[in-house]
């Protein structure tokens, strides 16, 4: 499945979550929810942030590298489970960092 086969996919899964959308970067996808980053597609396939809600919905999951020097990140074990896969993410949402205040544009003269 291509990413952006995947990404459409993840988009599926989590119609029914306010907020959320990806954003196509380097090859692969990052998944925000509520302007926050809970995780992304990359060569692995769907990651998701390592925050402790996540890893309760999912304690079996792999640590694997999104890309060399990156963040260990979970194998999303529960992309095929809708409901699951809603509940990680709307757990994930208090755990995860607040979006960063966007810097206002400068004036050209």
């Amino acid at each position: 499945m291509s990413a952006k086969d995947l990404a459409a996919y993840v988009h599926d899964q989590l119609a029914s979550l306010p907020g959320v959308r990806s954003r196509a970067m380097m090859g692969g996808y990052v998944f925000y929810c509520q302007d926050r980053i809970f995780g992304g597609i990359y060569e692995a396939g769907m990651l998701i942030k390592n925050v402790p809600a996540a890893r309760a919905a999912m304690p079996d999951a792999e640590l694997l590298l999104p890309y060399p020097g990156g963040k260990p990140m979970l194998e999303c074990t529960l992309l095929d489970d809708r409901e699951a896969f809603c509940r990680m993410v709307e757990a994930m949402l208090p755990q995860l960092p607040p979006p960063k205040p966007k810097k206002p544009k400068e004036k050209r003269p």
